[in-house]
């Protein structure tokens, strides 16, 4: 096997692998276990009880751990420059712009802590947060988190306004708490920023009781404080609410686009013209073993897979498993004749539905949509 066949087939296991490909989701699923078991390691660590029974086994399973992760480490920066772009800036530069990436950060900062105990006599223990960072490796076999981060990161514009925003209204109200409790009791509110603890603890709702205003301004300053904290600290999570939903939206659409623009009838339509069609699918869900389409149904609609697997088989003829991004059901969209095929849902499926009286309307205000849609030859059911 050659350097650059063996490299190829390094990144594809470790980095572009999945759901798809067996082995590369085997070594993901054994890497996230192993994760999962570590920071369960660390955190028992801490009990008295099972470090003095298990104190060798906790040490043997974290050099068996650092020395997997430090592999893992070492083969993804080395077959990152599989990825054409990474490749182009040669093999040192590409390995050190991969390096710099969130990930592969996050990879070194999970074993940073152990061999700067072997090698520099640091308690481990200092690093006991950075261990537990290992958990953040999660984030790479889970679509959700990723996209969260994704989100922190598209938004963090806002964010930071909102953050800004805290700041200010922490200053602003430790100060004019300062000036009304000062005097009465300089033991709590001895200082702006010893007020800053009751500001804070206020601002959250968390409300400690040890540090509270007594004089009847204080109290109605404290209590306007306390309305405010609620819609302040709401904006940050309504900031990462509308960004993640935006986020899923627009992963959506691109899905949804894909699969539109791989009908025969409108791979030549325009960007506008497909986007006009896609408002028109509707969402239509079956259970495991129903009937989506049989022979004779009329031909008024057609089908993509949003989710699921179908099995389709027309004339009698050999059947055929559909998966996520395919499509049947092509005729239908004209409303010519009767169905002549079989459509079964082999596991819960969710389809988004075009019909041919929606797309009709569409052709009806576009005689050239019209032309390009009639004027492609369809795929017989």
């Amino acid at each position: 096997m050659s350097y650059r066949t063996l490299r190829d087939r390094t990144f594809e296991l470790l980095e572009a692998g999945g759901a798809g490909k067996p082995v590369s989701w085997i070594v993901d699923m054994g890497l996230a276990v192993l994760i999962l078991a570590n920071v369960a390691a660390a955190v028992l660590e801490t009990v008295p009880e099972y470090r003095a029974l298990y104190g060798n086994a906790f040490i043997r399973f974290e050099l068996i751990s650092v020395a997997i992760f430090t592999i893992e480490y070492i083969l993804r920066v080395w077959s990152s420059t599989a990825q054409p772009h990474l490749a182009q800036l040669g093999p040192i530069r590409g390995r050190l712009v991969f390096m710099s990436r969130p990930f592969p950060v996050i990879d070194l900062i999970a074993i940073v802590p152990f061999y700067l105990h072997v090698f520099f006599g640091l308690d481990i223990k200092a690093f006991l947060a950075l261990r537990l960072l290992r958990l953040l490796k999660l984030a790479r076999y889970s679509t959700a988190l990723t996209t969260i981060l994704k989100v922190i990161v598209q938004e963090r514009v806002a964010l930071f306004g909102a953050l800004l925003l805290m700041l200010v209204t922490l200053v602003i109200s430790s100060t004019v708490m300062f000036v009304i409790e000062h005097e009465v009791q300089p033991d709590k509110f001895g200082s702006i920023p010893e007020t800053m603890w009751w500001a804070m603890a206020t601002l959250t709702t968390v409300g400690y009781g040890d540090v509270t205003p007594i004089t009847t301004m204080g109290k109605a300053f404290g209590g306007l404080i306390m309305i405010f904290g609620l819609a302040l600290f709401a904006l940050p999570i309504g900031i990462l609410a509308t960004g993640f939903q935006q986020e899923i939206h627009r992963r959506e659409f691109v899905v949804t686009w894909g699969m539109v623009a791989r009908v025969p009838a409108f791979q030549h339509l325009s960007a506008g013209e497909v986007a006009e069609i896609m408002r028109l699918l509707n969402t239509r869900r079956h259970r495991r073993g129903e009937l989506i389409m049989t022979p004779g149904d009329p031909a008024t609609e057609m089908f993509f897979i949003s989710s699921g697997e179908v099995q389709v088989a027309y004339d009698g003829g050999p059947s055929s498993q559909l998966a996520e991004g395919d499509f049947f059901g092509e005729r239908g969209i004209l409303g010519e004749g009767r169905r002549r095929g079989r459509a079964t849902a082999l596991t819960d499926v969710m389809l988004l539905v075009l019909e041919s009286a929606d797309l009709e309307r569409i052709m009806a205000r576009n005689p050239g949509l019209r032309a390009q849609v009639t004027g492609q030859e369809l795929a017989d059911e």
